[in-house]
């Protein structure tokens, strides 16, 4: 058998070799480059899944510290005078003529503060005084001659009438002396009530006339006194906080700016509370002090009573429209919000009435650029326990 016979002609001829290399290189080319195609995706995809898988991002947290926390109830207000006396004029309007006493003279009861012009009550009372002493002159002459007329009526010498006539001009002459008596007596109270007079010892507030004005009944205050000096602090309390206040209790008095501290004591409750502001009033009683001006503006705490509360850093206690609240890390490592309750400020922080009980891990510095179940790396800061 020849070649021809065993194989066929296109597997045999030159021209049939080349077609099949050329076909075996082209499906060769064509996997390889498949190949190369899917590994260059795979190598694509898994450089995109790296590149969007994000670090858990690491936290600072810190344990809710409790301590024994005094609960307190802030009373703001002014300081008064305990009595603040307004002292004017009570008899008639005159003009000043002088005045003796400044704004925080130190004065005793019945000094002279100031004093109307006299000049028409004095001779008004010089007056009275002489016609006192006429009319009483009179009524002596006229007691003197009834006494002899009843000594010589029973000789008969006079008769019975006209001893009856100077008993009744004796009468009548001791009734005129009760009227000058009292008119003099009228006009020395008119002359004294135009010296103006502390009506108790105290200290001036206020001085509110010069010389030469008119002053009158009824109008503007001369001056004002503080009854020996008392002063103390009248504020508004909320109508939640008043039933916590009781007389006698001690409370620690602070002007605006400075950080002497005034003691004093509850001294009287309000009977009502403002229906519009919601508010009572509370007055604390003082001791005086050169400081302790009337109008100063001041700040009382009174400590009612003490409990355990959770204290927080600042940085850790967040507000939005929904309240205040704190992000928590739970043991899953997630992020949960807890609504929390601020009952007050210290040096070291806020302390929390309700929303954490002082094992949580609360996160304490940025905790605004975290989200609600977000995976964290918590890092513990201190316990800050107390």
């Amino acid at each position: 058998m020849n070649a021809s016979s065993e194989y066929p002609q296109s597997m045999a001829s030159p021209a049939g070799g080349r077609r099949h290399l050329w076909l075996a290189a082209a499906i060769g080319a064509v996997i390889v480059t498949v190949a190369v195609v899917f590994a260059m995706r795979l190598t694509q995809a898994l450089a995109v899944k790296s590149v969007l898988k994000v670090p858990v991002p690491t936290v600072s947290v810190t344990e809710v510290g409790v301590s024994t926390m005094p609960t307190t109830v802030s009373i703001i207000g002014t300081i008064a005078a305990r009595y603040d006396m307004p002292i004017g004029v009570e008899g008639d309007a005159g003009r000043v003529a002088a005045i003796y006493v400044e704004a925080g003279d130190h004065v005793k009861r019945g000094q002279v503060l100031a004093r109307l012009n006299v000049s028409v009550l004095e001779p008004q009372v010089a007056n009275l005084e002489a016609a006192l002493e006429q009319a009483r002159a009179e009524a002596e002459l006229a007691d003197a001659e009834y006494r002899r007329a009843q000594a010589v009526g029973a000789s008969g010498a006079l008769s019975a009438e006209e001893t009856q006539r100077r008993k009744s001009a004796a009468a009548t002459a001791a009734a005129r002396v009760k009227v000058a008596a009292a008119q003099l007596a009228e006009a020395q109270a008119r002359l004294a009530r135009a010296a103006v007079r502390a009506p108790a010892d105290g200290i001036i507030l206020t001085r509110n006339v010069e010389v030469g004005q008119t002053a009158t009944p009824g109008g503007e205050a001369l001056f004002r006194l503080s009854e020996r000096g008392e002063v103390e602090l009248r504020g508004q309390v909320s109508e939640q906080d008043l039933p916590l206040l009781k007389l006698g209790q001690s409370v620690n008095v602070r002007l605006t700016g400075t950080t002497q501290v005034y003691e004093g004591h509850v001294r009287l409750l309000a009977a009502v509370i403002d229906p519009q502001t919601r508010m009572g009033m509370v007055r604390v009683a003082l001791a005086p002090d050169p400081n302790l001006r009337p109008g100063a503006f001041a700040r009382a705490d009174v400590t009612v009573s003490r409990a355990d509360r959770a204290i927080l850093p600042q940085t850790a206690v967040l507000t939005d429209d929904k309240g205040t609240y704190v992000l928590i890390v739970n043991a899953q490592h997630k992020i949960e919000r807890r609504a929390v309750q601020v009952s007050g400020m210290v040096q070291n922080g806020v302390t929390i009435s309700e929303g954490v009980s002082g094992k949580e891990q609360v996160v304490a510095t940025a905790g605004a650029f975290l989200q609600e179940g977000e995976v964290v790396n918590p890092v513990l800061k201190s316990a800050g326990r107390s």
